[in-house]
Order: structure tokens, then sequence, then C-alpha cells
């Protein structure tokens, strides 16, 4: 785990009245875009341990590309249209968000898109990839020995030789311009608790773009003139079973020292990414009793079980406050929750 000793200034208090996105180019998108709320979450836990938590709901920005799938795609999307291209290409799994944010993306805007797919085509298409193909997405699939070398310069020059003029988006939108984009999320907290003893922000992790982003964010916070000086720790929970991949990943997204404490917690994986245990399920149909608030198994579900977890064992100490991060993966067709069952 990374020890990082220095303090950030953490805005608190009502929202600041600035634009959702505070870069220098504007898209059209941008406008059907809410700006999250920040809902409280209580039970008998938290009343126990004197913490307080609340939730930034960025599932509720777009019914489409809410969560953080648009700020990571925003950048690359940009770029995309500045340099009048005509077609993004990504890659991801069957039940992939981020195909399924770029196609909806791809819609709206008036630019082609081809996802690249890993496994073997079934027929009919799941809910996922059947609004992916509905909003013009072009779907191929690769061997799941293909689609291992898709980071291979030469098997990418192959794949794409006969596709004309593209813009190539990494697997879930991961890469520098997607950190960047994740830095915007940093803009939106907003603290509830001014004389909280310690300030905990987590988020669920698949690849460490948006936690990077995030630290990134806040370390260039310290500069603000508002807010207030309090112990802030950056919390990740890796949704993989691959101890040290995320820590791994962050780090090489931080260009210096982060001017946040962060850590990754490993331990949440419940069997590896798209798995689930009985624990996780047994949590999911507790936490579906008494809140309103949607998640599903791949990664909210394991966040807000580390979350219970860690406050159960005293992992968060007394009179903190923490705010989870909602980055979306519930989707939702003809009013109903389609994701995967895992």
């Amino acid at each position: 785990l990374s020890r990082r000793r220095s303090r950030v200034r953490v805005p608190s208090g009502p929202p600041f009245q600035q634009p959702l996105f505070r870069c220098a180019v504007s898209l059209p998108l941008d406008s059907l875009l809410l700006k999250p709320r920040i809902q409280r979450l209580d039970c008998d836990l938290f009343a126990e341990h004197r913490v307080r938590v609340s939730v930034l709901r960025l599932d509720e920005m777009h019914p489409h590309l809410g969560g953080n799938k648009w700020f990571k795609l925003r950048p690359n999307i940009a770029a995309l249209l500045r340099d009048g291209l005509p077609l993004a290409v990504s890659f991801g799994g069957a039940w992939s968000n981020h195909l399924r944010a770029l196609a909806a993306a791809g819609k709206e805007l008036g630019f082609a898109t081809l996802g690249f797919v890993r496994g073997e085509q079934y027929e009919p298409l799941n809910p996922v990839l059947e609004f992916a193909a509905d909003c013009g997405m072009e779907l191929r699939y690769l061997s799941r020995t293909d689609y291992r070398r898709k980071d291979d310069p030469d098997f990418l020059r192959a794949l794409t030789a006969n596709l004309g003029p593209h813009l190539i988006i990494p697997e879930g939108g991961s890469n520098a311009a997607a950190v960047e984009g994740c830095m915007e999320i940093a803009s939106l907290l907003r603290w509830q608790q001014p004389l909280a003893a310690a300030r905990r922000l987590m988020l669920a992790c698949g690849t460490g773009t948006t936690m990077a982003g995030l630290i990134r964010g806040l370390s260039c916070s310290v500069d603000l003139e508002s807010g207030f000086e309090s112990p802030l720790q950056v919390t990740g929970v890796s949704v993989l079973k691959a101890p040290g991949y995320i820590q791994g990943q962050v780090q090489s997204h931080l260009q210096q020292e982060a001017a946040v404490n962060w850590n990754v917690l490993d331990d949440y994986h419940c069997g590896g990414y798209a798995r689930s245990d009985a624990r996780l399920e047994a949590f999911l149909s507790d936490f579906a009793s008494f809140s309103g608030i949607p998640l599903e198994p791949v990664y909210t579900g394991k966040l807000m079980l580390a979350l219970w977890d860690q406050i159960s064992r005293g992992g968060i100490p007394a009179d903190s406050e923490v705010m989870v991060l909602h980055s979306g993966g519930v989707f939702v067709k003809n009013g109903k929750n389609s994701h995967k069952s895992v």
C-alpha cells in the first residue's frame, strides 16, 4: 500500500456555480448531463461507529453516459472530433459498459463506432451488446487468444489495416487522456461535515484510470483558496483477483508524487472480475432491502461491501466522513435492470 503524508484542501459546503466540465473545448453532449447529487446514506452500523457516509451519484448524470464513462471518453472523443476522424474503435467484453457508452456517444454525436468484443458471438445478443448495436456500433468478435494481443502494435495494425481514418480508444477507455478527464470528478466533491476528524473517498477500480485521475485532480486542489485543511485518504477497491495490479496501474499514471494519501484494497474481488460469492450475494440482498440506490455485482456491489466491512472492523476511524463514488454500471433497459447475473 502506498503511503502519502500530506494534507489537501477539501472544498466544503454548497456547490460552486461553475460549468460541469471545465475543459476549454465544449461538446454538444455536455449540456445533456446533469450535475450529480450527493446523497446521504444512513444505517445503524454507521451510527454505531460514528461515520457519516454520502454517495456521489455519477450514475444519475445520464441514462447511457452516466458514471465515470463520460469523464474517460470525453477527452478521447474531443480529439476525434477535432481531427475530423469518422470512426472510433475500441475493445471490451460482452458486458462492457465502456462499449455501451461509446456506442451511445457515437449515435448522439454522429461518428461511427466499432467494438471488438472478447469471445464468441452468441445470439440473441445480451442487452448491453443489443443496445450498442441498436446505436449503430459494428460488433466484431475476437477469440480470447487474439483479444489478449489487443495492445500489440503489430496485431493492431493488421486488425485495423482496412478501416480507414480512425481513433483507437483502449479497453475501458483507459489511457492518459482518460486520466485527465477523470481529474474533473474531483471538482464535484462537496464534503458535508465541516468538523470531520478525517475524510475518505472510496471507489471501485477495474483499471485504476478513474482513481489516478481523482488523485491527480485532488492533488491540484491544494492550491484552492476555498475550503480548509483536512486529512483525506483515497481508497480504491479492486474488483480483480490480481493483488498489486491496480496499485501498479495507478502509480504508473501518477506523473509525480501525489499530494493525497491513497491505497488499494485487494480483498473484495469475491472471486475475480465479474464473479460473485455467497457473501456478496447476501450483502446485495440486504442492501436492496433498505436502500433505493441501485448496485450491480461487478463494481458498485463490491465497493459497498468493502465500505461496510471496513467500518465494522474499525478500519475507518470514528467521526470520519466517507464519500462513495457511484461510478454507474447498472444498465436499465425497458425499466428493468439488465445487468449480467453473476
